[in-house]
């Protein structure tokens, strides 16, 4: 298959391997992912039109099966990259806290659930479930629910913790509206989890809300 050809004042790859990837704009991340564009718009022009049709690169990169497949020189093989590509992200993420380290650090702990959380499109309710020294045993992925809300159920978040034979947990969701300031019901939902494990012995270490771009504790604000 012949390379893309790139005009002399646009190519990407060449400025990513002798500046490094973090030089490249979005567009042209997204068009050295794309390689080619279609008839009658070289893929630049693509990249560009598509960041703009979709709002931003992460609006492309979230964007549903029905969505991605509809805009034209995209298709189901251009959607399995894309979500091979983010599931590959994530699993990178991931990697320091499958170690069976102590989380080192709240910043840890943050890079993890938001690779996890902030890409969803409705609200889902998370535990990261540690042992006595801190230690990931699991992370959960609990309930799930519409951009409003999800229904948590205490009964249901004690079992898991029990059955994890967990010491500690640290609860996260994510606000699809992708403002992570907390609601009231947030807060009561975290004193109330933290009511019932703590009859099992189980510590609520933190309760964090994902946004876009931003994530906010509870225990940092004083909430729980």
């Amino acid at each position: 298959m012949n390379e893309p050809h790139w005009p002399t004042d646009e190519r990407p790859r060449e400025r990513l391997l002798a500046h490094g990837a973090e030089s490249l704009s979005d567009a042209e991340l997204l068009a050295i992912f794309l390689r080619t564009g279609t008839a009658g718009m070289p893929v630049m022009a693509m990249a560009r039109h598509l960041i703009e049709e979709f709002s931003s690169l992460r609006g492309l990169m979230t964007a549903s099966r029905r969505q991605f497949c509809q805009v034209k020189g995209l298709g189901t093989a251009k959607y399995a990259q894309v979500q091979a590509a983010m599931e590959m992200a994530r699993r990178v993420m991931d990697e320091p806290l499958r170690q069976g380290d102590p989380l080192r650090s709240p910043a840890d702990t943050r890079r993890f659930l938001t690779s996890r959380l902030a890409t969803y499109p409705h609200e889902v309710f998370a535990g990261l479930f540690l042992d006595n020294r801190h230690r990931v045993i699991q992370y959960r992925e609990l309930f799930r629910g519409t951009i409003d809300g999800a229904a948590v159920y205490p009964r249901e978040v004690v079992r898991q913790a029990l059955e994890d034979n967990a010491a500690a947990v640290i609860f996260a969701h994510n606000h699809p509206s992708g403002v992570a300031e907390p609601s009231q019901a947030d807060i009561s939902l975290t004193r109330r989890l933290k009511e019932a494990l703590g009859l099992v012995d189980i510590r609520v270490l933190d309760h964090m809300v994902i946004g876009h771009g931003e994530v906010i504790s509870l225990a940092e604000r004083g909430l729980m």
